[in-house]
């Protein structure tokens, strides 16, 4: 797997490589949605706290490559590539957070359409994802995808709050891809 972070679009959102020029607009998304950083993310992107979120993000070096949703040429959340290994061709698709305002359409079904195929057509066996157990709407929302669900890691993480996190884990594997990037396309292509 050879997976580089470059621009992918469709006809409803384009994803950038997130850069200097979406901050702005990504910190008034996350801002939009106080209660959901409180509640169900690991770390705030809430004030202060967003500067530092930022830079790891942001960290080039780092083995996560960050996305910029942008829908009618404003930023208007983001989603990433996690834990990339190249050598084991897999990757973790996360760290999405999307303005209230776009939640529940075509954003959600075409970025993750768009970063998926990315993958795959890049060298991944496996795409998998990680949802907080407590977030009903997200993991819905990733069985719609197509992903299988495998398990959950009782009690794995501390969110920024000090809660104790448990974690659902779900993917999809190569063989799996065509099947599940055609149910999308239908999906996607409803939305008109």
């Amino acid at each position: 797997m050879q997976l580089e972070p470059k621009v992918l679009e469709n006809r409803f959102v384009r994803l950038e490589p997130l850069a200097e020029r979406h901050k702005e607009e990504l910190r008034a998304a996350c801002a939009a949605d106080p209660a959901t950083w409180r509640d169900l993310y690991i770390i705030s992107m809430l004030g202060e706290a967003f500067e530092r979120a930022w830079e790891r993000l942001t960290d080039p070096a780092g083995k996560n490559f960050a996305f910029a949703l942008v829908m009618d040429g404003v930023c208007r959340g983001m989603s990433s590539y996690l834990d990339v290994d190249n050598a084991h061709s897999t990757v973790e698709i996360g760290f999405t957070y999307y303005d209230p305002a776009v939640r529940g359409g075509v954003a959600n079904p075409s970025a993750k359409r768009l970063l998926m195929a990315h993958a795959f057509e890049s060298g991944a066996q496996r795409v998998q994802y990680r949802v907080d157990a407590a977030n009903a709407r997200s993991r819905a929302a990733v069985l719609k995808l197509g992903a299988v669900q495998e398990g959950i890691l009782r009690n794995d993480k501390v969110t920024w709050t000090g809660r104790v996190r448990s974690t659902v884990v779900f993917s999809i594997l190569a063989e799996e891809w065509p099947a599940v990037r055609d149910r999308l396309d239908e999906r996607i292509a409803a939305f008109g």
